[in-house]
């Protein structure tokens, strides 16, 4: 008998565990939507390949892999990596990329489309139906400027058409992830994963997975109201499979996704007033800008009640919808009403026990600066982290900074959440970087110097809109260093990234009365504010 050496039980041992994973996976669910699509004139097949690839043929385990040999049969199934990834959306999925750029072996596993909620459901399709409305109120400004176009009615807007086109850009991404995934040698598991242990993942399509180091990315999703009725309501995700914009629409909340629907909605067709239980919109904003927001919320149409506590919906006789509130009051009439009143972590059911970690109240998994854990090896990033900055950019940028540092040879990279820029993107945009007004004054008291400009841009003006913008700086100290930026206005979103980077470097009000003005614009603001 011909006795095998330990790394080869592990090599054949791997093998065998992929090829019977992926007799396990056969006719699972499609990791993209619809498995295969049409590119120019041939079928494109999406769905993965979970045959070894060169890059996963296993070699020598690593260091804190568990071993094979001697093991129990149940753990010759194990397949080995140097890293596991839960969740395959913005931050699992830098987090998976950028391993593999340091020559480690990773798989990730995800029941879903892959780019989560800002692909699928978040970003990606809410900035493309902010731009639809967006181009919607420059074409009725394009009638008031000669442009031969009804003044009289709305232009008309085919929303399953543009619904088309919004998921072609998405199935592009998702296309383009896939071949990047394939291309990095990353094997993605199209299955839910849990936590089963130290070092452990298990999937309900039968993998079992190990390694030294586990990522956990699952993301948030949206929640209901715990009210009467809530089920007759719908909340972001319902959104986005929308066919059309309903004629008349309650929304529940004042956050900002509560203020970019809104006003998405408002311009594509619908009348819309927003029900709101504090007695402002965005609490983290400076409340000078949301002001401005909301009385040009009001003047666009969108109705705003503020004190609002909701105590039930329901449907009346005419199959329109209500809202009771907690004095009694009714409000009626609504065709839809969508909830956009908060999101919670996906950490409910991945096995968070089987390695002792236990979730705040709100679900949010404990994480020092480092994204650990209370479990050795096993880290967090994006939104179940709970750092306050359900962000996209924040996400990927944890993610990146924590492959760096355990595969990099970067000992001190971490994630900086100071001075993250964020944008909320309502009709104009509300774009802001540092400390508001309150918060300045709050840390360094009277200290503080504030510089503003409250103006109506040129397109505005001449299309005779009463639509204001307000461009606010926050300075400290004698040196008048810049601690605090904030954009109301069209192009906000877009001015803001390189501003952000400046204030972050230390700008002081002198750098920029030093800088010349580009006129006309409206930047030009933020450069001759005294």
């Amino acid at each position: 008998m011909v006795r095998l050496a330990a790394g080869e039980h592990r090599r054949r041992a791997d093998t065998r565990a992929c090829a019977r994973l992926s007799s396990s996976l056969a006719g699972h669910r499609s990791w993209h939507a619809g498995g295969q699509h049409e590119r120019g004139d041939r079928t494109v097949d999406e769905r993965p390949d979970l045959r070894p690839r060169a890059a996963l043929r296993p070699g020598p385990l690593r260091t804190g892999a568990i071993p094979v040999s001697g093991a129990s049969p149940d753990d010759r199934d194990l397949l080995h990596f140097d890293l596991i990834v839960l969740g395959g959306g913005s931050g699992g999925l830098a987090a998976a990329f950028r391993a593999v750029e340091h020559g480690q072996r990773v798989a990730l596993v995800e029941p879903g489309a892959l780019g989560g909620t800002c692909v699928n459901v978040g970003c990606v399709p809410k900035k493309a139906m902010w731009l639809a409305a967006d181009l919607g109120t420059r074409l009725e400004q394009a009638a008031r400027l000669g442009f031969d176009l009804p003044m009289d009615r709305r232009v008309g807007f085919d929303w399953a058409r543009f619904i088309t086109d919004r998921q072609r850009y998405i199935h592009g991404i998702h296309h383009s992830y896939g071949e990047r995934l394939d291309r990095a040698g990353i094997m993605v598991l199209p299955a839910r994963g849990r936590l089963a242990g130290p070092g452990r993942v298990d999937t309900d399509a039968g993998a079992r997975l190990a390694a030294p180091h586990i990522v956990l990315a699952t993301g948030s999703s949206p929640v209901r109201p715990d009210v009467a009725g809530a089920s007759l309501g719908a909340v972001s995700d319902d959104f986005f499979g929308w066919n059309a914009a309903p004629p008349r629409l309650a929304i529940i909340g004042g956050g900002y996704i509560a203020i970019e629907l809104a006003g998405v909605l408002q311009a594509l067709g619908s009348q819309v007033e927003m029900f709101v239980r504090d007695q402002r919109l965005l609490r983290q904003a400076d409340a000078e800008l949301v002001e401005q927001l909301q009385e040009n919320y009001r003047q666009q149409g969108i109705g705003l009640v503020f004190g609002y506590d909701l105590q039930a919906l329901r449907r009346d006789d005419d199959g329109q919808l209500q809202l009771e509130a907690l004095d009694g009051s009714i409000r009626g009439g609504f065709d839809q009403v969508l909830f956009a009143t908060g999101r919670r972590p996906n950490t409910g059911d991945i096995g968070l026990d089987t390695v002792g970690i236990t979730p705040d109240g709100a679900g949010n998994i404990p994480v020092d600066r480092w994204q650990a854990t209370q479990a050795e090896g096993v880290y967090a990033v994006g939104d179940i982290s709970g750092c306050g900055l359900a962000l996209t950019p924040v996400a990927i940028a944890a993610a990146r900074r924590l492959c760096d540092r355990l595969f990099g040879g970067r000992p001190d990279a971490k994630l900086d959440v100071d001075n993250v820029p964020s944008v909320v993107f309502s009709h104009p945009p509300l774009a802001m970087v540092g400390l508001t007004e309150a918060e300045a004054r709050e840390r360094y008291g009277d200290d503080v110097h504030v510089y503003r400009s409250n103006f109506r841009p040129m397109r505005e003006a001449l299309a005779e809109s009463t639509q204001r913008s307000v461009f606010k700086l926050v300075c400290v100290g004698a040196e008048r260093r810049v601690v605090g930026l904030h954009l109301l206005g069209d192009s906000a979103d877009e001015i803001l990234q390189g501003f952000a980077v400046a204030l972050k470097r230390g700008i002081t009000l002198d750098d920029l009365h030093d800088t010349i003005a580009i006129h006309p614009t409206s930047a030009e603001e933020i450069v001759l504010m005294r």
